[in-house]
């Protein structure tokens, strides 16, 4: 293994045993059930494609490998009501417990608290397995993220994603290079998100991420992901939406925050 694989391979490994645990003590047939109970799913795609100004998916996130604690007074609640009334696209809520400190349960207060608006909840994880799936959707997500640098088997990518679409939500999958772009948009994906941050190194540069942005056509949507720091970045990323994390959560009102990207933000056209 690689010193660059080393992240986003330990995170993987590190959750693997995890899964299997939930496996145990909670069947997926349960989890099905619950997923029934939980209101139709609202669409990531349509949220991403409106003309409603600017359209940033504004993300719920604790920590992370390489910053460590971002947010110790990690208010979900209180965050998550200043996104929606701030004019979220969407809101992602990380998950993964042992590196970003996340919870389900964080998703499903967000979920909670967004029932009632247009405005779709994103879990955000390490997902290769359907169950990882089945439990976004018992939480209350609307879409998952399927990351191409992490899923490397393009069966497992088709499955994953058509098993999404059958539990009523959408997929934001993500690339990292060119490759991993053509690969998405072969297996079918209609959100595809570039990240600025190579999940191998962590490292973020967005010089690059506005050409592979160019790669997605028209009809799917494009997420600019990572990195975002000032309105003046949007300028240079011609995509449908921004997915933004660190800059709202270092923020002393994210909500704020948003609204001031939102208000100062000036497009480039896709």
């Amino acid at each position: 293994m690689s010193d660059q694989a080393d992240i986003l391979q330990k995170i993987a490994e590190t959750n693997r045993a995890g899964l299997e645990q939930r496996k145990q003590t909670v069947p997926e047939a349960e989890l099905l059930r619950k997923a029934e109970l939980v209101p139709p799913a609202k669409s990531l795609y349509a949220s991403l494609k409106s003309k409603d100004g600017i359209r940033i998916i504004a993300e719920l996130k604790k920590a992370s490998p390489s910053k460590g604690l971002i947010r110790p007074d990690f208010l979900v609640e209180d965050f998550a009501v200043e996104y929606l009334q701030a004019g979220a696209a969407a809101i992602s809520v990380l998950t993964e417990e042992h590196f970003f400190l996340g919870s389900l349960v964080y998703l499903k207060k967000a979920a909670l608290l967004a029932a009632g608006t247009s405005v779709p909840i994103l879990r955000k994880d390490f997902l290769t397995d359907r169950y990882q799936i089945t439990e976004a959707r018992a939480a209350g997500a609307d879409a998952v993220l399927l990351i191409a640098a992490l899923i490397k088997d393009d069966a497992l990518i088709a499955d994953l994603l058509h098993y999404t679409h059958e539990l009523g939500m959408e997929a934001l999958c993500e690339a990292h290079d060119a490759e991993e772009v053509k690969r998405l948009l072969a297996l079918g994906a209609r959100i595809i998100g570039v990240n600025s941050r190579d999940l191998r190194t962590f490292h973020t540069d967005i010089r690059q991420t506005g050409h592979l942005l160019e790669l997605i056509p028209e009809n799917c949507a494009a997420v600019a992901e990572s990195g975002i720091s000032c309105a003046a970045d949007f300028a240079t990323l011609p995509a449908d939406a921004y997915l933004i994390g660190e800059t709202l959560m270092r923020s002393e009102h994210p909500g704020e925050k948003l609204a001031e990207l939102r208000k100062g933000a000036k497009p480039c056209t896709r």
